[in-house]
């Protein structure tokens, strides 16, 4: 997830207040990891120095003042590039659960073992993104789908790699 570009997509929507862009980003995008409000200042103050964000209007709030933002042309046009190109594919061919797999080999330690532990944290997961979904929060239910499609594709992984892991013992030892 680029905070910067979800920032200014934020701001292109409508000018706000750091107090408000972090409510806006954790309520839709940050789900089990809120965005820190150091973050979201320190992020303003970049996209501020590179002629993307402009600071409005400043009004005295709660504490300190409160400074409203507000995107220029050229952030605008950073998020219209950004919102019209595909996405990278992410294939994910070098995986912390591939790599401790093919250690576990390489080291004699039970790799099976290891897998099944996985598939155990993953069914719990999806337990939990199926919970979710019968919730009435559309934004929820469909990360939770996202979630869970992954999950399946991991699952699907596991199963395999345990039907092969006598072969791949044999190619990862020396």
């Amino acid at each position: 997830m680029s905070v910067p570009l979800t920032l200014l997509g934020l701001l292109e929507r409508e000018p706000s207040h750091g107090y408000d862009l972090k409510r806006d980003y954790d309520t839709f995008f940050g789900r089990g990891k809120p965005l820190p409000f150091g973050q979201v200042y320190s992020t303003l103050a970049r996209l501020a120095r590179d002629g993307k964000v402009v600071m409005g209007d400043v009004r005295p709030g709660e504490g300190p003042e409160r400074k409203r933002y507000v995107i220029t042309d050229l952030g605008a046009t950073e998020v219209d590039t950004w919102l019209t190109e595909p996405v990278e594919p992410e294939p994910h061919l070098q995986t912390v659960l591939f790599a401790k797999v093919v250690l576990a080999l390489m080291l004699g330690r039970p790799a099976e073992e290891y897998l099944d532990t996985q598939r155990r944290a993953h069914l719990r997961r999806m337990r939990e993104l199926n919970e979710i979904k019968r919730g009435e929060n559309l934004v929820d239910m469909l990360l939770a789908d996202h979630g869970l499609f992954h999950l399946d594709a991991d699952l699907r992984w596991i199963d395999l790699t345990v039907a092969r892991l006598d072969a791949l013992a044999k190619a990862v030892r020396p």
